[in-house]
């Protein structure tokens, strides 16, 4: 599998956006779903485990707990293995992987790491916000980034809630942590 300038088809080729895309769980359709070649598992939020309908019945008990990129801990709430359908139309491949529910504050809804991508056999190209893989019909499929959406929840996830010293919520609008990150790259 070979990437080439056709396969960029957004709008800033100066970019620095990470890889989200949109998936099938079951038979929904979820969007905003984070490709973390970093991460060694999946992980499916509580939030959109709530959304999705499923029973809590299906989630098997696990209480370990998953160490963060900066060492911090957070608690699993069990597990659960989910059909997870990449690409569309004629050119898909189904999977089943096992996703860590974590309740946790998010702005993605699904995390996927290098074991379901791996699974799938997936080839990701970040200076072309493309990933390639295999279909079950032996076709190569591609799935683009939609750079827009990337930018806007990113932006949605450098929102912070600061506690002031009367435990008042406020919510700041932008806390710019990204030097990077302008109004015109929205």
């Amino acid at each position: 599998m070979l990437f080439t300038d056709e396969d960029f088809q957004e709008i800033d080729p100066n970019h620095d956006d990470p890889m989200m895309i949109t998936v099938e769980i079951v038979e929904y359709v979820v969007m905003k779903t984070l490709v973390d070649q970093g991460s060694s598992v999946d992980i499916l939020f509580w939030d959109t485990f709530k959304r999705l309908h499923l029973r809590e019945e299906d989630i098997v008990p696990f209480r370990e707990q998953i160490i963060g990129f900066s060492g911090e801990r957070v608690s699993t709430k069990g597990y659960i293995d989910l059909e997870t359908t990449f690409g569309r139309g004629s050119k898909t491949k189904k999977i089943k992987i096992r996703y860590l529910m974590v309740d946790a504050y998010s702005s993605y809804n699904v995390l996927l790491g290098r074991s379901s991508l791996n699974k799938l056999g997936a080839i990701i190209s970040t200076l072309h916000l493309a990933m390639k893989f295999s279909t079950e019909k032996g076709e190569i499929a591609t799935i683009y980034v939609n750079q827009r959406d990337v930018r806007e929840c990113y932006a949605a996830g450098l929102k912070m809630n600061l506690k002031t010293s009367k435990d008042t919520e406020k919510m700041v609008a932008m806390v710019d942590l990204d030097p990077g990150l302008t109004d015109e790259r929205l």
